[in-house]
């Protein structure tokens, strides 16, 4: 059935500040592109494997069912963002800014866990979905188009 690769490593973060408004809620989200965070850890930093555009691919899937949810960019803010309030935040390539996934649809990711694959170039993180991950409004992305 194919070669095992062993276990993701669980990713961790520098303790940093709870958010003055609680877990989840972020002020100043947008930016014009993205970068390093002063916040993440360095010596995780330096482990990720990063597109020329300073991003790595982030897999949503469903803690406890398994089901791959969808796809998004974090660079290192998005990334420390995450880690520290629970809650995914993306880097819109589109938009050109952070996004928490939920913050205008209520379709929040909660996570509970991140890990970062053996090359260094994708990160999973394992959330509890509430409502759709899909911006069509399907709970997945990928059950629309099935190609096999």
């Amino acid at each position: 059935m194919g070669q095992a690769y062993g276990r993701p490593r669980r990713l961790t973060t520098a303790a940093a500040p709870a958010h003055p408004h609680g877990p989840g809620t972020m002020d100043a989200m947008s930016s014009s592109t993205p970068g390093p965070s002063a916040g993440l850890d360095p010596a995780l930093a330096s482990r990720l494997k990063r597109t020329a555009d300073g991003l790595v691919p982030a897999i949503a899937q469903q803690y406890d069912t398994g089901e791959v949810l969808m796809m998004g960019w974090m660079d290192d803010e998005a990334l420390h963002r995450t880690l520290t309030t629970g809650r995914c935040t993306y880097w819109s390539r589109s938009r050109g800014e952070y996004w928490v996934k939920g913050d205008t649809s209520g379709h929040v990711q909660h996570v509970k866990s991140v890990a970062l694959d053996c090359d260094g170039d994708t990160l999973l993180v394992k959330v509890d979905q509430v409502g759709a991950a899909c911006h069509t409004g399907a709970r997945t992305c990928f059950d629309e188009d099935v190609l096999l």
